[in-house]
């Protein structure tokens, strides 16, 4: 017999899986508001000969009504149809002009009312700024006068920012080459009030096309229309007496490159067709070369749509690739071709070749050398000096090589051959400088480059500077930093000669400032700026890295702070707070490793758990989850077991200090992180709550690989399954909180992945909590969301942590 039940029962039971809680933005209790809601210092940026700085100020978070805009998402982007700039800009609201050898801060005049600025650019000179600004209707062009900090509109708000900087200063430093709106621009067609034509067929040929899940692609012939639209382009010199001459007519412009001489430009348009399933830099392009009048001298690129490209993180497509302009030479261009189809599968002696080809492009171009691994960069110095790095993921080989410019048949000779991870044996990066044609190139000086490194070591962090000579191929280090109580990095090499050096400092309670240091005498620091510590009340907090190892002696580390006014004789068990990111690594060795200073200035965000060491709990923040894959065995082969040993190790080494009841442990991640906590929830018993935040937790809706992942789902068909908790969403019993942008803009992080996964949960009894944060995308930035973020966060762990 039929069970008959009455349909309020129905109704009843409906209402009590998916009642919504109709709550108002709350506020964190005081002593996380305090910390939250702070005022930021600004940015700096200098120019090249270090006589002015330019000071940045903008807002701390941006505002729900700055993330209520009109927005198109097609081909890739996010942009605002009607300002014509992307819809995610962070605007910066006021500038300021300083001399570096002054402490007088001297306001730039003349800006416009209520600025927001973007796209700041200093002139090849450095005696004039670029910018845009913003209006309700538009975009702006302006400039500064660096000597009188005044400001002056060049454009009406007719800028063409959709697809990025619209603007390209010219060596002439009067002139500057502006996207602006074509003048017969066709309005946007509206999706929702034409009525298609015809159903949306898109057809499988029989290759293979194994992409990653992208966000906001075209899907209808409407999108492509209107992505055309916003993306066509007049291209016009704009004069800083504010005559605008039309260089070029209207196209799609994805790119203007000037050679280094000022007589060519380098112009790359986007062609048809579309794809809808690969963003804007996989569309069909050609590149052209014109010459200063606008004529046309060669094309030199024609790029067919890709949507089909070998498996693999070191797979590219076939053809002309990563071209651009030689740095050292008035017009040469710079290209790479695979030399195995772009298949890394393909067993080949070289897998690329570098090709150089010389204006006005008549000649055909000529070999400069051959790469054993894919190419990765060029850092041009002069005639008969270059270096050249070429890199292979599946092995994290990273090599550098010397090679003589004018003799492509000399040999290169390998300067350095390194575990990219291993970060203890990293030389350093080279320093470059501007040339005559302010292009950066390799500083040289008698025979030397420079090399600037981070100075990771097992015993802290030593950042230096090492003189390389380019004859014997031989470092001598030139300074070290000696601090132990505050961390040191060294930017850029002001003057060789005289040994002055650009270096910020800060210290756990110090805020990052900016210096000048002369390593020839006695380390001599002089002050250019000042920022104040804007988190007085935990300025005294204790921190530490500690060092630890996994059971099968990995070592791990982890930033540790302890509550505010803890008492370490007492040693009071309190609750712990674990913030952590999986790191896949392919050797024992480098995974082992710590870029963790506990000297880093303590800066507490949304990103991290450090805001409730005002409320008695301690964080190990930044925990090391490596997940190793050695030889021919993926990290993801084992990721599970790898997973919960990090957390049992993390557990363990705090809890010998004596400082937790590790009954009370939770874990938390934004992204990935938070895939890592609701696999730790699912498979182990260590955490009393975790929080996960913007994840993915289906991976069957990412089938073509994942993070470091590049196997296919019917390849591996038990990782996908094995690592993806809404498949083991029974299993889950841990209160968890699930926190997810309603507009996430990250691949694989669909908003959809924490929807349907809080769904399975909740039909299965878990206990859990999904919050939605209206308007953000995978990172937060509206004030509102994220001071009602900490709030939930922080009545979540008083419920199931800490009471």
């Amino acid at each position: 017999m039929k069970l008959k039940i009455p349909f309020f029962l129905f109704l009843g039971l409906s209402l009590t899986t998916f009642a919504q809680e109709n709550l108002t933005y709350q506020k964190p209790s005081k002593s996380i508001a305090d910390l939250a809601d702070y005022e930021r210092a600004p940015s700096v940026s200098m120019d090249t000969k270090k006589e002015y700085m330019l000071l940045s100020y903008r807002n701390t978070y941006k505002t729900l009504d700055d993330l209520n805009q009109d927005e198109l998402r097609l081909g890739g982007l996010r942009i605002n149809p009607v300002t014509n700039i992307s819809s995610t800009v962070t605007y910066i609201n006021n500038l300021k002009l300083r001399k570096i050898k002054e402490k007088e801060e001297i306001q730039v005049l003349g800006l416009p009312k209520n600025p927001r600025i973007s796209n700041i650019a200093w002139s090849p000179n450095d005696k004039k700024i670029s910018f845009s600004h913003t209006t309700a209707t538009g975009v702006e062009l302006w400039f500064i006068d660096v000597i009188s900090a005044k400001a002056t509109k060049l454009t009406e708000a007719t800028v063409n920012a959709n697809l990025g900087n619209p603007f390209s200063w010219m060596n002439d430093n009067e002139t500057i080459l502006v996207k602006m709106l074509p003048k017969n621009r066709a309005a946007l067609l509206d999706a929702k009030k034409d009525l298609p034509t015809g159903p949306i067929i898109s057809n499988a040929d029989g290759a293979k096309s194994q992409n990653r899940t992208y966000p906001d692609m075209l899907k209808n012939k409407n999108d492509e229309i209107n992505f055309e639209n916003i993306i066509t382009s007049e291209l016009y010199k704009v004069n800083l007496n504010g005559t605008a001459t039309l260089f070029k007519k209207s196209d799609m412009y994805a790119g203007e490159i000037f050679s280094p001489d000022g007589n060519y430009i380098m112009l790359t348009t986007i062609q048809k067709p579309f794809s809808y399933i690969v963003p804007l830099n996989r569309f069909p392009s050609k590149s052209a070369i014109y010459d200063k009048a606008g004529n046309e001298v060669k094309v030199v690129n024609e790029v067919p749509l890709t949507e089909i490209i070998p498996k693999g993180f070191m797979a590219v497509r076939k053809g002309k690739r990563n071209m651009s302009w030689r740095a050292d030479k008035p017009a040469t261009l710079v290209y790479a071709e695979a030399l195995d189809a772009g298949d890394p599968a393909n067993k080949v002696e070289f897998r690329d070749e570098v090709f150089l080809w010389n204006a006005p492009f008549d000649a055909t171009a000529t070999s400069l050398v051959k790469t054993p691994q894919r190419y990765d960069r060029m850092i041009w110095g002069n005639d008969n000096v270059a270096i050249i790095s070429d890199e292979w993921y599946d092995t994290r080989n990273t090599k550098t090589y010397v090679i003589n410019p004018s003799n492509p048949g000399q040999a290169p000779k390998v300067i350095f051959d390194r575990n990219s991870q291993d970060v203890y044996s990293d030389p350093g990066n080279f320093e470059t400088r501007k040339n005559q044609y302010n292009r950066y190139v390799l500083a040289i000086e008698n025979d030397n480059a420079f090399l600037i490194g981070n100075g990771f070591t097992k015993n802290g962090q030593f950042p230096f500077i090492s003189e390389f000579n380019l004859k014997t191929l031989q470092a001598k280090r030139l300074y070290t930093s000696a601090y132990k109580d505050k961390k040191e990095d060294i930017l850029e090499i002001e003057d060789f000669k005289k040994g002055t050096v650009l270096v910020q400092i800060q210290s756990k309670n110090e805020y990052p400032n900016y210096y000048l240091r002369n390593i020839k005498q006695k380390n001599k620091l002089t002050p250019i700026t000042a920022f104040k510590n804007p988190f007085e009340s935990i300025k005294n907090v204790s921190k530490e890295v500690i060092k630890y190892k996994r059971k099968d002696g990995v070592e791990l580390s982890g930033t540790l702070y302890l509550p505010v006014g803890y008492d370490k004789v007492k040693k009071e068990k309190m609750p712990l707070l674990i913030w952590a990111y999986p790191a896949e690594y392919k050797d024992k060795n480098s995974a082992g490793q710590s870029t963790q200073n506990p000297n880093e200035f303590t800066f507490p965000s949304y990103g991290s758990f450090v805001y409730w060491v005002t409320k008695g709990y301690v964080v190990l923040d930044d925990a090391a989850f490596p997940i190793i894959g050695e030889g021919t065995t993926e990290p993801n082969d084992n990721f599970m077991t790898q997973l919960v040993d990090n957390a049992e190790a993390a557990i363990n080494a705090v809890d010998a200090l004596g400082y937790i009841n590790r009954k009370k442990v939770a874990v938390g991640g934004h992204s990935y992180g938070a895939f890592m906590t609701a696999n730790l929830l699912t498979h182990s018993n260590l955490f009393a709550c975790g929080i996960a935040r913007s994840g993915a937790y289906n991976r069957t809706l990412t089938p073509f690989g994942f993070q470091t992942e590049q196997r296919n789902y019917w390849e591996t068909p038990e990782v996908y399954n094995t690592m993806s908790p809404f498949m083991n969403a029974d299993k889950m019993k841990t209160p968890m909180l699930l926190v997810h942008g309603e507009a996430d803009n990250n691949p694989g992080t669909f908003t959809l992945q924490t929807e349907r996964y809080f769904q399975a949960l909740k039909g299965l009894g878990a206990p859990a909590r999904m919050v939605i944060l209206p308007k953000e995308a995978h990172g937060y930035v509206a004030k509102e969301n994220i001071l009602h973020l900490l709030w939930e966060q922080d009545q979540f762990l008083e419920k199931y942590l800490k009471n």
